[in-house]
């Protein structure tokens, strides 16, 4: 702590004309994929909640000064406060300083940071990718073919921050991580194992089904009102398990609509998930060896399925060998005039973006990206043998990206 202060900040007097910002300690018991206890940390936080834009902090630096943190008080030095040098957790402009900070020293080790995604890095010799490296805040992932770039990576990195190798990847972000011959397998048991018991379902008997066949859930009716905050905390849960249960997605995207008015019904939908989650509990995403990656996609929709708005539900799933890695399940920020409108303008967009990916990786897809789906309306708007006035708007991205080449509907 002492330390941390030393290089990050110096005591200062207070000074009347500026604004004294908080400090505290967050306490985190981490974990490691087996729910065990690995380590206890401490990280201590400014409240940046208090900064005034204009005054404590602007698209420039602003000096910052903060209380002395409760336990290591200067003796004798009290009143006096922290002048901060570089900037905290907590501050409004510590994500951006943290990010151009890593950004800058990846740039000037050869990187070349992605159009489409800016916390993917990929460094290329002969023209062939050795290295990639993805950024979650201050966590960094790196992989590549070339062992030699690799260590090499992993040490002036050291030199330049402090920080740990942990090896081959096992746990990340909750996600616990299984690498054998046969694949790679991502899954999020010992956290749905953590829900269950978190919300007492874990002696409930499971379910097939996460959603029940031909339910309707609407914010209107009379039902007996629940805890908001419960409510919340458990369809928050759900959320962050989808990271790795695409079969989850429709039933979490739903419920989250009802976070404001939420009653007994849909807090019974939510018991009803974690019931299927209980008999599912190692279900999970495995990534096997393909001779061959094809990016393909698929598609569907309801038809106004909202009993408030009218508004539909669109999702899609995509594929690379293997696996799904791509999945989305969302209302329609718009009632739309066709289904075929919406099951089509979601997936084509994020086909695109997939696309471009792809490609900053050096991973070539040859020829169309096949998006599959019901609707033959969507084939023939795609391939433009169909028109109308109403679909004219709709037509001006879709079309081009089937003539050239990008999009193929089937």
């Amino acid at each position: 702590m002492l330390c941390l202060m030393r290089r990050h900040a110096g005591i200062r007097r207070r000074m009347s004309q500026r604004k004294i910002i908080g400090v505290k300690w967050v306490y985190r018991a981490k974990q490691n994929a087996d729910g065990s206890l690995n380590k206890l940390k401490a990280r201590l936080v400014v409240k940046g909640f208090s900064q005034r834009y204009g005054l404590d902090y602007m698209e420039t630096f602003a000096l910052i000064y903060v209380d002395q943190p409760q336990g290591f008080k200067v003796t004798g030095k009290e009143d006096m406060v922290y002048k901060l040098n570089k900037a905290l957790y907590g501050l409004k402009q510590a994500p951006r300083a943290c990010y151009s900070r890593i950004d800058g020293y990846l740039i000037s080790l050869g990187f070349e940071r992605s159009i489409s995604e800016p916390t993917l890095y990929v460094k290329k010799k002969k023209a062939k990718t050795q290295l990639i490296v993805s950024l979650y805040v201050d966590d960094v992932l790196v992989t590549g073919g070339d062992q030699a770039m690799l260590v090499d990576f992993k040490t002036k990195m050291q030199q330049m921050f402090e920080m740990s190798d942990l090896g081959l990847m096992t746990y990340f972000l909750g996600m616990e991580v299984t690498q054998t011959q046969k694949g790679i397998c991502l899954s999020q048991k010992a956290f749905a194992v953590k829900i269950l018991n978190k919300f007492s379902m874990e002696n409930r008997k499971a379910t097939s089904t996460p959603v029940a066949v031909g339910e309707k859930l609407s914010s209107q009716g009379i039902f007996e009102e629940v805890c908001e905050s419960t409510y919340r905390s458990l369809v928050g849960c759900l959320l962050y398990l989808i990271a790795t249960r695409p079969d989850i997605m429709y039933a979490a995207s739903l419920l989250s609509r009802f976070m404001h008015c939420c009653n007994e019904s849909h807090f019974k939908a939510t018991k009803r998930v974690l019931r299927y989650i209980k008999g599912t509990l190692s279900y999970g995403m495995l990534f096997s060896k393909a001779e061959h990656l094809q990016l393909v996609g698929y598609t569907d929709s309801d038809w106004v399925g909202s009993m408030d708005d009218m508004k539909s539900t669109s999702g899609y799933v995509f594929s690379l060998g293997s696996a799904m890695f791509c999945w989305s399940s969302r209302k329609q920020s718009l009632v739309a005039q066709s289904k075929a409108k919406v099951e089509y303008v979601a997936a084509v967009n994020q086909a695109i973006w997939l696309r471009k990916i792809m490609s900053d990786l050096n991973l070539d897809v040859h020829g169309a990206i096949k998006i599959y789906c019901d609707n033959k309306s969507v084939v023939a708007i795609a391939k433009k043998s169909y028109f109308s006035w109403e679909n004219q708007a709709f037509q001006h991205k879709t079309p081009c990206c089937s003539r050239n080449g990008a999009i193929l509907g089937s």
